[in-house]
Order: C-alpha cells, then structure tokens, then sequence
C-alpha cells in the first residue's frame, strides 16, 4: 500500500513516525526507498554531503535534547531528568527459597540435557521452552511459580508443532519485540505441553515445587522483602511508584502485600495492581481512581508499557522483573519520562537477584548496555538485531554442560554476543552522526518561534480562547461553572449549561452536542480547553463549532448595534493604569496576497489593535503589545458620569479622520511584516514570491478611552 501511495512522483505525502529507526540499516533503507527509489542504495555510513543535503530535504529529525534547547529552561520542566540505579536482592536471604530456585534450575538443565533421548526435534523444543518458562516463574514470585504449575490443562497428546505454535510458546516466556500487545498470562500452556514429554517422576518433582513455593509466600519471599525496602524509601522522598511485573500472579501478590506492609508506615497510601485481565477502559478507570489518592504506588504489567500516557500521576519506575528486552526497557520508563512530567526528576530502578546468574547475563549482555547508551546520548538505540535470538543465546550459555546442545539448535546457531555489541556501538554512534546528518540547518528554531508569537497573537492561544468564551458565556446568560478539581487531571473543567443560551444559539449547538444514538441528552456539559480532560469532557479548541458560534453571534450583534450589555464596540473609563489620556482603536484590516499564476489574490481579515495617549497634533502611537496589555488589564478606578463618557466618546469618534494617514500607515506595516513572513517560510520550502497589499480603507470595529485619575482624587466605583 505505501509503495502505491509513493509510486506517483508529484503526490506529496507526510509519514510520521516517534521510532525513525529501527536499527536494522537494511529496514530504514526501505523506508527511504519509497520516498525515492535512489536512496536504497546509499551508505549511510559514508554520505556526500550532497547525499547529506538530499536526504535531509526529505527527513526532519527533531529530538529530545532539540526540543529542550529550543524550550530553554523554564519553571515548567518540559523533559525530567532519569536518574537510573541497580538495586539487588540476594536469594540467599531465605535459604528455602534458594534451595527450590537451584533445584528449578537443576531440572530445567535435565530437561534441555536429557531432550535428545529419541525425541523428535520439536518436543526437543517444547522441553526447551518448559524449562524457560519454570525458570522465568521461580525468578518472578511464589505466586507465579505456583500458577504455573499447580494449573492443569487437558490437552490431547502432543503433535509436531508448526513455526506459529512455537512462536505462541515463546510468547509467554520472552519479550517479543513486535507484539501488539504484551502478553502477560502466567506461562501455563507452556509448562502443560512439555509435560507431554516428561516421565512421571519428572511429573511428580513439577508438583512439589509448587508446593514448596506455596509455602514462602510472603516473609520466605527474599525478592518481596527487598522491594519493600527500595519503596520505602522511594515514598519517603515523595516519588509516586509504577512497579512493573512480567506476570499476572506476580502483579497481584505483589500488590496485596505491598498494602500490608506498606500500610503501618504510610497509613494514606493505596496500592492497586492493573493487569491484561482488564479492559483498557477499566484501566483507565482504575488508574484515575488511583490518582485520587496523594501517595499511591501502581503495580502493572507490560499491558501498561506504551500507547498510555501515566506521567502526570507517577515519577518513577522500578523494574520488579527485568525485561528480556532492551526496547521494553524503554517502554516501561517512557511511561513517566515523557514530556508534560511535572517532576523534575523520575527515578529508575532496575530490581534483581545479584546471586541469580540468569538475572545476572540478561543484565551484562542487554539492559547494561542500553541504560549506557541512553545516558551517553540521551536516547535510547534499538538492539540492531532481535533480541529473542540474544537472549535465547544468553540463556543457552547457561544449559552448556550438554554435548547434544548445539545438535538441538541447529537451525538457530549461537550469536557471536561479542559482534552484537559491536554492531550496537556503531548503531548508537550512527545516531550521534545523525543528530548533524539530518540537521535541518535552513529551518532556525528562532524564526519558527517568531512566526508562532505572531500567530498566537493574532489568532488567540489557549488563555485567550478559555477568557473569551467564560465571558462570552457569562454575557449571554449561561456562565461556566468549574467543577471540583480531581488529582486524576491536570487541566480545569467546567459545567456549561446550554438551556441558559439564547435559543439562536441552542438551535446551532444542539447539533453539535446530541447524544450518541440511544444515550440520553444532558442538560448540562462538561467543557474544558487544555489535554487531559475526564472521559465526557468536550476539549474546546479555537476551530470548535462552539467557539465559532459564540463569535458570529457576538459580532452579529456588535454590526446590528445591539443591547450595548451583550457586546459594547465603546466605551470610557478611567483607570490608574494610564497616566494621560489613551484612545484603543480595534480594527478589521483585509490584506490581499497576490501570487504569480494565480487570477486571484488571497484575502486575508485580521483584528489588530491600535492606540495612542494625547490628542490629534499631540499624540504618541503606542506599540500594540502595550494596547493589548491595557485593553486586558485596566480596571476602572474612578466614576465618570454617563454625559462625560458620551462627551469623551463621541470626541474620539471626531478625531477619527484626522488619524487616517496614521492608521494607514499602520494597515501597510502589517502588509510588509506579513510579505516578510512569506519570504522567510518561502525561502525555506522554495516557492515562489508573493505580495501583499493592504485593501483599504480599514474597517473600525471599537473605540475605547481610558482616562487617567486625577492626582489627589481615590474616588470608588460605584454602579
């Protein structure tokens, strides 16, 4: 499908994507090559600059460290600081449990040794992955350990299995890398299948050490015992904990007995576990509910590892199982090392068995290396090749006392580890090069930033957009209410009553606001103008029908003169924020942008401000930054009597003609800054030259006075 899209060479097509590069050269290649055909066979490593120049028209790399430098430091962090750290455990803290993790691994090691005993090549694999998955469970918790295998599931005898079965087994013992979803479920069907191949006796011994891992629950549980030291202290330096677990059991039993333990310490903390046993809605619910309360701790699954935003409730992550991925690594921390967290800094943990030698190469051999090179450059570089052939790599150099083992494996032959992290040092070094190889020198941060003032200052950002439709809904009888704040949310939310509009209005909104088909209609509705906002919620945004009918109604009605309490286009008061007379003129300015090619000029309608201290023949222009900062801040300080504001405005209106050479001159300003932004966007993209004139004459929307005090006079407004 992308290659048909692309195949036509004048269609323009915009592809956006957070993970540019997967690591694997020959997979970013392809996606060059649908942009064009040439770029297949280019070496990244050694481009022309030519070849530089050319690829960086078509690729716009921006990064973390990009956006902070551009963001400069603010009292809002844009991106946290990770502080990352190992914290260990020893199994030998409780003897029993060392004694059935060992006597586990002695038998997974039978099981691998033991499976060229005339066993077809498949069973030989189903043996391999039992002993996986019995390892991965002990190492996980009692509860998992337990599940698995105390669970029974009847299954016929076992047959030859295809790639698709055995791709299902390590689904529930590695980290798959491309899942959709990560597969969570305790690895049951696994050990069931390879219990097809084993002897009673084998069968037997499976089933008292599920009884000996029900029995350290718990105080025999060393793992347990040593995360609740790391959360203390975690919570006693006021960080909000996600602790992140391979498997359901584990999930669950954690979170039970962290809320006991933790309870007589921190009486106000709630725990809760969220897992794939839930709906993504539920999760959500459950999350937000969590938020409620200001000390809290989430125990999660790999369900919770992408696609959901938990940076606003949590500022640190502590990897109670190790991922047997790097990439899942940085999915988990992602979670709260993202922007808008408002900690300055999140706390990682990586939590493991320092006498656990698996723990141990999964730790040397994958997630060491990947925390140093996310340090280094302050992102994280994918593994350049799949990780389950790594960590299958890793994981056989532990079953190596077998002579039949590489027989076994024959159609999977051991990695070279050594040029895995040579390939991985150039792929982390290639990203650094590409930080300037891709950089996008013909776009300044500075003149984009210049060019989004002018629109936030012609257009109206968010402050002004929520100012305008409060008070527009407070004039037309229907004010919003704000609703109690909730810890689940960062931004307000407010009950808007739409029976308290004018009906004109209602007949154009109710439309917009009907109930899906079946659901009942509200009578009030729950508004809000900044991400995130409660499910229900409508985010109301500048383009959002709402916005646009409140002001064509209220520009109808300024143009029809109407009720002067609804909209006023004049009006006096005098205000300590000016110290000699001042006169706001609100203008409608039409700008006509005439292109090459084109029969028609572009119109182009902007409100612009304007004002000026004194009177005609001695008056001083002031800059429009200043007349807006008036029009929105001055607060009347003094009483005027009705016939001296009529007096004072209608005097403004006389003055209007003297004033039409500076408002001209005003309205071709405004044209030559808008041709300079042309030329200056336009130079970028390399089109062509426009120009722009102004259509005359300007259209007078409002006229405002403000009078100053006079000195010696604190008179108190009153009406």
């Amino acid at each position: 499908l992308l290659r048909d899209v692309a195949r036509t060479p004048d269609r323009h097509v915009l592809l956006l994507t957070a993970t540019p590069h997967s690591g694997i050269e020959d997979a970013f290649r392809s996606l060059l090559e649908v942009l064009n055909p040439a770029f297949r066979t280019l070496n990244l490593d050694q481009l022309s600059e030519q070849e530089r120049r050319t690829l960086a028209r078509h690729i716009v790399q921006r990064r973390r460290a990009d956006v902070q430098r551009w963001l400069g430091d603010d009292d809002i962090t844009p991106f946290p600081i990770r502080e990352s750290h190992e914290v260990t455990y020893r199994l030998a803290r409780s003897p029993a449990y060392r004694a059935l993790f060992d006597d586990i691994y002695a038998f997974a090691r039978e099981l691998v040794r033991d499976a060229s005993g005339g066993l077809t090549v498949w069973k030989q694999r189903v043996r391999y992955w039992t002993a996986l998955a019995l390892l991965r469970c002990v190492m996980s918790s009692p509860a998992a350990a337990e599940a698995t295998l105390r669970a029974r599931i009847r299954r016929a005898s076992v047959g030859e299995g295809e790639p698709e079965q055995e791709l299902l087994l390590a689904d529930y013992v590695l980290d798959l890398s491309d899942q959709e979803a990560p597969q969570d479920f305790d690895p049951t069907p696994v050990v069931a299948e390879g219990e097809q191949t084993i002897s009673d006796g084998e069968r037997r011994r499976l089933q008292e050490f599920a009884r000996r891992a029900a029995t350290l629950r718990g105080d025999g549980d060393p793992k347990l015992l040593g995360v609740v030291e790391e959360l203390s202290g975690l919570l006693r330096d006021g960080f909000r904990p996600i602790v992140y677990c391979r498997y359901i059991a584990t999930a669950e039993y954690l979170a039970a007995e962290l809320q006991r333990r933790l309870q007589k310490p921190f009486s106000d903390l709630r725990v809760i576990a969220v897992t794939g046993t839930s709906s993504e809605d539920e999760r959500e619910q459950r999350i937000a509910e969590l938020a409620e309360h200001p000390r809290r701790l989430l125990v999660a699954t790999d369900c919770l590892s992408e696609g959901v935003n938990l940076q606003h409730d949590f500022d640190a992550v502590l990897h109670y199982d190790l991922p047997w991925n790097p990439n899942r690594l940085e999915q988990r921390e992602g979670r709260v090392d993202r922007y808008g967290q408002p900690a300055a800094i999140v706390r990682v943990s990586m939590f493991y068995g320092i006498d656990n030698p698996i723990d141990e190469a999964v730790l040397r051999v994958l997630l060491r290396k990947a925390v140093s090179i996310h340090k280094t450059l302050g992102i994280s570089v994918p593994l350049p090749v799949d990780s389950e052939s790594v960590v299958e790599t890793v994981v056989r150099s532990l079953f190596q006392e077998q002579s039949t083992q590489q027989d076994m494996f024959a159609s999977d032959p051991a990695l070279d580890l050594d040029a895995v992290h040579r390939d991985w040092d150039r792929a982390a070094e290639r990203e650094r090069e590409s930080r300037t190889r891709f950089a996008q020198h013909a776009i300044r941060p500075e003149e984009v930033a210049k060019e989004l003032y002018e629109s936030d200052a012609a257009l109206g950002n968010v402050q002004a957009l929520a100012a305008f439709v409060r008070a527009a809904c407070e004039r037309l009888g229907a004010p919003l209410v704000p609703v109690a704040p909730t810890k689940a949310r960062t931004s307000e939310v407010y009950r808007l009553a739409l029976a308290g509009l004018p009906a004109a209005l209602r007949e154009q909104l109710n439309p917009v606001f009907a109930p899906r088909p079946g659901a009942k209609a509200a009578n009030d509705l729950l508004v809000g103008f900044q991400a995130p906002l409660p499910e229900g919620a409508h985010l109301i945004g500048r383009l959002h029908p709402l916005t646009e009918t409140l002001a064509d109604y209220l520009v109808g009605l300024a143009i029809e003169a109407a009720d002067p309490l609804e909209v006023s286009r004049s009006g006096v008061l005098r205000s300590q924020a000016v110290a000699r007379r001042t006169t706001i003129l609100l203008l409608r300015l039409r700008l006509l942008i005439e292109t090459p090619g084109r029969a028609a000029p572009t119109l182009v309608e902007e409100l612009i401000l304007a004002g000026f201290e004194g009177r005609p023949g001695n008056l001083q222009w002031l800059a429009e930054a200043t007349v807006r900062e008036l029009l929105l801040t001055a607060e009347p300080t003094g009483n005027l009597a009705a016939a001296e504001q009529q007096t004072l405005a209608a005097q403004a209106l006389e003055w209007l003609p003297d004033l039409d050479g500076d408002i001209q001159a005003i309205a071709n300003a405004r044209a030559a800054a808008l041709l300079e932004s042309h030329r200056r966007v336009r130079q970028v993209s390399r089109t062509g030259r426009v120009v722009v004139r102004p259509n005359l004459p300007v259209d007078l929307f409002g006229v405002y006075v403000l009078m100053p005090v006079p000195k010696g006079i604190q008179s108190p407004v009153v009406g």
